[in-house]
């Protein structure tokens, strides 16, 4: 049988599975169930599946099941398109492959200038690990969390102040994980990866859930609301584009408010008070 580091399509499964209630699935629930979610057998008879097929597949004896298994386990597991796709990333036969030694994560020139000549519109480039690599000066006067060197996931959990900032804390802390999780991929094994997952499960109880949960979410766009401590209430849009050499992970995020409206006005002021 397979490691349990090495489990990964049985983790994903068994994580999927607890967060499901029989009423989620049109099923009647009989009695106390002594653990959350799902039972095997449930979630066997669900996807298509024998009870034991199912056992192998979660405790990893088979990690790559057909396309019919996967797309009974998506439907069972009520998945995503997101989601689904990712299941079957994790059926997909991975070689191992070599640790090489950390990179230091560059922004070209040209995204730098480019960034520089947006005086009146926030934004910033972040890495692979949601490392804050380069910013303009209205960035960071929206958000200190935005100063070049800032890990956005540490900055989410640990840094009080984001909390007070942020009137969608909680909701921008489920994307955040589940924005980690689909930058990475598969290659969860990265040292610098791996520091910041058992810092924040160790220093934040919130992280440890949200991570247990297995949530894979790319955002590619979406909208934030702040209580700025300067202009007061904002709510923005942004929009995440993809920057630098394939394979690098790099996004430049760019927020901007609906012309013609309080936001606008109060980034506006925002912007004048940077350049100041």
């Amino acid at each position: 049988m397979a490691g349990k580091t090495d489990n990964r399509i049985g983790e994903y499964l068994r994580a999927r599975r607890e967060l499901l209630r029989p009423e989620d699935v049109g099923l009647q629930q009989h009695g106390r169930r002594r653990v959350p979610g799902l039972r095997r057998e449930e979630m066997a008879m669900l996807a298509g599946i024998s009870n034991e097929y199912y056992l192998r597949l979660e405790q990893g004896r088979d990690q790559h099941p057909s396309d019919q298994v996967l797309n009974g386990l998506a439907r069972a597991l009520q998945l995503d398109e997101d989601a689904a796709a990712y299941l079957k990333e994790l059926a997909q036969p991975h070689e191992r492959r070599r640790r090489r030694p950390p990179r230091l994560e560059r922004v070209s020139s040209g995204v730098k200038h480019l960034l520089a000549s947006w005086a009146e519109t926030p934004a910033y480039v972040q890495g692979r690990n949601l490392d804050v690599l380069d910013s303009n000066p209205l960035a960071v006067a929206l958000s200190p969390i935005f100063t070049p060197g800032v890990n956005l996931v540490r900055a989410a959990f640990l840094d009080p102040t984001v909390k007070d900032l942020y009137r969608d804390w909680e909701p921008l802390t489920a994307a955040t994980v589940a924005g980690l999780r689909a930058q990475n991929g598969l290659d969860i094994n990265d040292p610098q990866l791996q520091d910041l997952i058992g810092e924040l499960s160790l220093k934040s109880d919130r992280f440890a859930k949200l991570w247990s949960r297995h949530d894979v979410r790319p955002k590619s766009s979406g909208s934030s609301f702040l209580n700025h401590p300067v202009v007061g209430p904002l709510d923005l849009k942004y929009e995440k584009l993809a920057v630098g050499a394939p394979g690098t992970g790099q996004l430049v995020v760019i927020y901007y408010a609906d012309p013609g409206s309080p936001t606008a006005d109060a980034l506006a002021l925002l912007a004048s008070t940077a350049k100041a």
